[in-house]
């Protein structure tokens, strides 16, 4: 049996590491390594990593380079990269592992997402994600899960890239050739939204180098991929919309916000090169 790396990046994650790790002891699929790669954590998140026996390291400054790093001390034949604040279902690894080894072909698994929101903005940003699980959008979902194999092929991540990068890497796995899976157990995602400008702040930080992101695909910078106003799951479901009314007009109000802030972000980002 295959042995699964999972690794961990986190930064002042002490709210919800445990949740995560908890998740991955729990997987059905019993030959699992955690490695956790801290980017120098002011708070507990370290110690309650420790306290749960999981491997910890300090690297930064970015994901990708955390991912890397990660993927460097790693053993398995297997990758899994996972943010702090989410928490798998007991299958997800066991079915990961069965699609990927019906072919060689295979090269990753998306893994859906349901988000988890105690507040109202976290139940904003819920609302909009779960338009992306309904159909499988392509647009939006990203692997989480890849062979060592496809992984060495493209060079790991891109690390000149923050933000994009859990697009860009798993479009890289298949320019090399290989196929995506999808399994159907799923990822809870909890959404932390401490306040509409922090939300807007996050997306100008990583829009300042989505440049590079898209320059690297040929991805236009209007299109479905920037701007979610252009995506067409929204007015599939329209009906969604309708029924929800609350919701979908903060959504509205929400997504605006964040198109300016990562608008801003990538003209600025673009113009410092």
């Amino acid at each position: 049996m295959s042995l699964v790396s999972v690794i961990i990046t986190t930064k002042n994650e002490q709210d919800v590491i445990e949740k995560l790790i908890c998740s991955i002891l729990k997987q059905t699929y019993p030959r699992n390594e955690i490695i956790l790669v801290d980017n120098y954590s002011t708070d507990r998140t370290i110690k309650i990593a420790k306290k749960l026996g999981i491997k910890t390291y300090l690297y930064g400054p970015e994901r990708s380079a955390q991912r890397n790093f990660g993927a460097k001390k790693s053993h398995g034949k297997y990758l899994m990269f996972l943010d702090a604040d989410m928490e798998l279902s007991p299958h997800v690894i066991e079915e990961c592992v069965e699609v990927v080894q019906t072919g060689k072909e295979y090269g990753g698994i998306v893994i859906p997402e349901e988000s988890i929101a105690d507040t109202f903005l976290g139940q904003v940003k819920a609302f909009e994600r779960s338009f992306y699980n309904l159909e499988a959008d392509t647009i939006t979902e990203a692997a989480r899960f890849f062979t060592r194999e496809a992984y060495l092929k493209v060079g790991g991540f891109d690390e000149t890239i923050t933000g994009p990068e859990d697009w860009d890497f798993p479009e890289a796995v298949q320019k090399a050739g290989f196929k995506i899976g999808r399994i159907k157990s799923v990822i809870c995602h909890h959404e932390r939204i401490s306040s509409v400008f922090d939300l807007v702040r996050k997306k100008y930080y990583y829009a300042l180098k989505s440049s590079r992101y898209l320059k690297k695909n040929k991805i236009p910078v209007i299109s479905p991929k920037t701007v979610y106003f252009l995506r067409p799951v929204f007015y599939k479901n329209w009906k969604k919309i309708i029924f929800h009314p609350l919701l979908s007009l903060s959504m509205i109000c929400m997504l605006t916000l964040e198109q300016i802030g990562g608008g801003i972000g990538y003209i600025r980002g673009r113009t410092n090169g």
